[in-house]
Formats: structure tokens, C-alpha cells, sequence
């Protein structure tokens, strides 16, 4: 049921980026036509080239301030994000347990296995389809940002440190930091998840390779966007979602409970000798 929600996540995810995207790569300037490319991606490239003139008319610094801009926009989405992500996944092993209890495939028990994994949901304060939704909302806006960098020839003519933003980076830094901080990314977010699996394992050490061999061979003005920010989200996660600070009150919980159930079972044990004295 959940791995069928995330299928329907993604491709609800996809198909959006197609849709506004256009599968276009057409420049974007002050004479191009449509909501898309005319109203929002214009619009972001005309924002970075005035941030750029705070710097000199350096289209570099434009994207490196504009690209901070808008993740911290979108905080708030991440953040809500974050949090949904972290209560669903502290569910899993008892979702596990249900399914467990339910092996049976009938409608009967799959109408049980249902209504109490709800229960479940509802206890912990858990909306699954809500934890999809900031998804939807962020995605229009990245994908606004990369297009705006990626389609417009006015960007692409400045130079940025050792390199010319058209171009490739000829030193291949720049494909290096951004495969490095996507998988710092992925890794963190796994990290903090109780349990782990070979999707997410794909995941960690897939991505970065992919970013890699394709920030190879785009503009660097691509790569530095993607360098920004995939380091934006290695500090975002650090602070927000730490899985090294998860991982320390998992285990500070499990320790807790460990003690609780000990002085249980001694208060058990003490009260049969009391029985068994009288």
C-alpha cells in the first residue's frame, strides 16, 4: 500500500515536470510566448541577472545568491517534508508487524490490515498522502530554477571563478562537488531511517553517479546550480533532520524501554513472592 502511494508520488512528480517543462530547450528571453516560459522562467532569469549586477554583472554570483534564495523560500515545504518523512519511517517496523499479522491476501483481511494501519497513522499524527504534497508544490519552482539557467544564452556567456559559464568545467571540480554533496545528501536522509533497504542503497550511491557523467557534459552554470544546491541540502538536513542526533534518541528510547520493561518484570517477580509468602 505504501510502496503504491510513493509509485503514484513519483509518477504524479514526473508527469509534472513534463508538463512544464515541455520537453523544451528552446533559449527563454523577453519575446517568448506561454504561462511557463514567458511569466516563470523569464521571470527567474531576469531575477538572477539583477542580483547578478549587485556583483558586478557576475552571472555566477547571481545564480550562487538566487539559488539560496529560493531554497530558503521552499524551507518551510522541506521542513514539513522532513518531519512527515521521520514519523512515517519511525512506523515501519510496526507496519511490518501488521503485515505480518495479515499474510493473507482476502479482502477481509486487507479491509483489517487497512483500518488499523489508518489507526496507526492517526495515532502517530502520520498523513501519508500529506507527506507527498510539498513534493508536488517544490518541484514547479526547481524546475523553474533549472530551466532558467539551463535556457537562458544570457547566463551562460559570463565567466565564474576558473571557468566560463557556457561551457564545461574544464578542471571537472565542479562535477566532482556536486556528485560528493548528492551523496552526502542521500546518504544523511537514509541514515536517519530505522531500517534500509536495497531501493534506498540504489539510491545513495546511484544519483551521485548519474549527477556526475551528466554535470560532465552540460554547461557549468548547470553544475554550479546543482553543486548550490545539493550543499544547501547537506546543511539543511544537519540541522533539521540530524541522523546522528535520530539515531542517539532512538537508541536513548530503546534504553528507556529496555529499563521500563527490567523494572517491570521485577515488580512482577516481587509481587509472586509476596503471593506466595502469604
Amino acid at each position: 500500500m505504501k510502496q503504491g502511494k510513493r509509485l503514484a508520488a513519483v509518477i504524479s512528480v514526473l508527469g509534472l515536470m513534463l508538463f512544464l517543462s515541455g520537453c523544451s530547450t528552446d533559449p527563454v528571453n523577453a519575446q517568448s510566448t506561454g504561462i511557463w516560459d514567458h511569466y516563470i522562467v523569464w521571470n527567474f532569469i531576469r531575477a538572477i541577472e539583477a542580483l547578478s549586477n549587485i556583483f558586478g554583472h557576475n552571472y555566477g554570483w547571481g545564480i550562487v545568491v538566487f539559488t539560496i534564495i529560493v531554497r530558503i523560500v521552499i524551507l518551510p515545504l522541506m521542513i514539513y517534508q522532513m518531519r512527515s518523512m521521520r514519523k512515517t519511517s519511525e512506523l515501519q517496523p510496526k507496519l511490518k508487524e501488521l503485515q505480518a499479522k495479515y499474510p493473507d491476501r482476502d479482502v477481509e483481511s486487507m479491509q483489517k490490515m487497512r483500518e488499523e494501519q489508518q489507526k496507526l497513522y492517526a495515532e502517530a499524527g502520520v498523513n501519508p498522502v500529506a507527506g507527498c504534497l510539498p513534493i508536488l508544490v517544490q518541484m514547479p519552482i526547481l524546475i523553474a530554477l533549472y530551466q532558467a539557467i539551463y535556457r537562458s544564452e544570457t547566463l551562460k556567456t559570463g565567466h565564474f571563478l576558473w571557468m566560463q559559464l557556457g561551457g564545461r568545467d574544464p578542471y571537472f571540480i565542479l562535477p566532482v562537488l556536486a556528485a560528493l554533496f548528492t551523496f552526502a545528501t542521500s546518504w544523511l536522509s537514509v541514515k536517519s531511517q530505522p531500517e534500509q533497504n536495497m531501493m534506498t542503497t540504489m539510491m545513495t550511491y546511484g544519483m551521485p553517479l548519474i549527477i556526475f557523467f551528466t554535470a560532465l557534459n552540460v554547461p557549468a552554470a548547470l553544475s554550479l546550480y546543482w553543486v548550490i544546491t545539493n550543499a544547501f541540502s547537506v546543511v539543511q538536513t544537519l540541522v533539521i533532520n540530524n541522523p546522528f542526533k535520530i539515531q542517539r534518541e532512538r537508541e536513548e528510547k530503546k534504553r528507556a524501554e529496555k529499563a521500563r520493561q527490567r523494572k517491570l518484570e521485577k515488580a512482577k517477580r516481587k509481587a509472586l513472592k509476596s503471593k506466595k509468602k502469604k
